[in-house]
């Protein structure tokens, strides 16, 4: 198969800009394994189980999808959806699957664990195929340079799972920032109440659940026998198994497997700034929280990015709580308390958001707002318009090209949290200037038989 040169240590600025696609509507929507109008897309499904199952689901329910191949590590759950469909063929591993089907296939649908996604989904882009990965896009920065600019070469349509980037909420925000209605932005703020990881050690030890454990357990357990343990770990290092790793969302909290509240939700609540505000790659980023864990991601912190001027749009610094931290300003009750979301700071008022609604604030100084015309495209739903833009009708809105530089952005905050200091980052060649320490989180050496190409 065409495997794309590995350039990222030369990936000048001008390129990543391109490759990045810094116009939020840009997507890539050709390619050689566009399916026809009138034809139906034979797609394999890497990883079927829970948000795998739905996605499965939610694809073919459009009704112009074969299922050519089934993917995962579960053989109760590939059995199960095997019986759903006893016409494609399965794998445990995704290697074999593209070995055997990949020429075969239109294109591949990723919803594995976090630290598997770049390797389930660079043979697909290298066959030319099309592809629709869950967030995060990878597990690290590298990892998600490298698909940016495999899907780019490849000019196939991508998209990322983050559905609610479809939603019509997110939309009318876009336009309103966009438009200037609270002026120029000058800060964001993102807060999730999620509290997936490590607490305070007091915390840790008096919470009973086990998801709460402080330290990597020492003692093996046996794997399930519906489980391929080996596969599962992919390009991780090994590890014996433990019940703290699977099933999911407990892997989640490793940093072996994942990183934490931050690339997940990260992936969609960064996201509403990121577009509307046509962020690019933050010129700083600074973490805060518990002293980081070696082995476990934080239950609570605070990430602070520090962004360029962007054509008209002016600096802009963002901060992202999670867990127990929030802003001030809602600490202090200066705007609703809402359990999680989004607020825009500008030179003539505020914007709080959350996933289904949004308020200009303060509100009597709204009271007779006319917003914007819509601008930004109503979406027949987060995976139709993926298969739509497979088929050459329309657009994907959360390509690789955009989802790609949303995806380094999150992870940078973690890599700040872990250095334990102000990184000052050089997205052109994927360093944090003057910090070597922080290499070792920007990209990793996967196990032995795993590759990128």
């Amino acid at each position: 198969m065409p495997r794309p040169q590995n350039r990222s240590q030369s990936f000048d600025r001008r390129r990543f800009l391109v490759a990045s696609g810094l116009a939020t509507t840009a997507a890539l929507t050709s390619g050689p394994a566009r399916a026809a109008a009138n034809d139906r897309m034979r797609v394999a499904f890497i990883g079927v189980g829970g948000r795998g199952g739905a996605n499965l689901a939610t694809i073919t329910r459009t009704g112009q999808v074969d299922v050519a191949a089934i993917c995962d590590i579960d053989s109760r759950t590939l059995s199960r959806i095997g019986e759903v469909y006893p016409k494609a063929k399965r794998f445990s591993d995704f290697r074999q699957l593209y070995d055997q089907v990949g020429g075969d296939i239109d294109a591949a649908v990723v919803s594995t664990t976090e630290h598997t996604h770049a390797y389930a989904t660079m043979p697909a882009l290298q066959l030319g195929k099309h592809v629709y990965c869950e967030k995060p896009l990878a597990y690290n920065v590298y990892e998600t340079r490298r698909i940016t600019e495999a899907a780019a070469e490849a000019g196939v349509v991508t998209q990322m799972g983050t559905q609610i980037h479809a939603g019509n909420n997110y939309h009318r925000v876009v336009e309103l920032i966009q438009s200037g209605a609270i002026g120029d932005v000058s800060e964001a703020h993102v807060w999730v109440s999620r509290a997936w990881g490590l607490q305070s050690q007091a915390e840790a030890k008096a919470h009973k659940d086990r998801l709460f454990v402080d330290s990597r357990p020492t003692e093996a357990m046996t794997p399930p026998e519906y489980l391929d343990w080996d596969l599962w770990l992919g390009p991780a290092p090994k590890r014996p198994y433990h019940d703290v790793y699977f099933p999911g969302p407990n892997w989640y909290r490793w940093w072996g497997f994942a990183n934490g509240t931050m690339s997940d939700l990260g992936s969609h609540w960064n996201d509403l700034p990121y577009w509307a505000l046509k962020l690019d790659a933050p010129k700083t980023v600074e973490a805060f929280g518990i002293p980081p864990h070696p082995e476990i991601a934080p239950a609570s912190m605070t990430a602070v990015y520090e962004y360029g001027a962007r054509g008209d749009m002016p600096p802009v610094k963002m901060t992202w709580y999670q867990g127990t931290h929030k802003p001030q300003i809602w600490t202090d009750g200066g705007i609703p308390k809402w359990g999680s979301g989004v607020l825009f700071v500008g030179s003539k008022g505020m914007l709080l958001s959350d996933y289904g609604k949004h308020v200009l604030l303060p509100e009597d100084k709204f009271t007779d707002f006319q917003p914007p015309e819509p601008f930004v495209p109503d979406s027949p739903g987060h995976h139709q318009e993926w298969v739509k833009a497979c088929r050459g009708e329309g657009q994907t809105a959360s390509p690789f090209s955009y989802a790609g530089p949303l995806t380094e952005a999150n992870h940078l905050g973690n890599v700040a949290y872990r250095v334990g200091e102000k990184i000052h980052w050089d997205a052109a060649n994927m360093q944090c200037i003057g910090c070597p320490q922080a290499e070792p989180f920007l990209r990793r050496q996967p196990r032995e038989g795993w590759s990128l190409g």
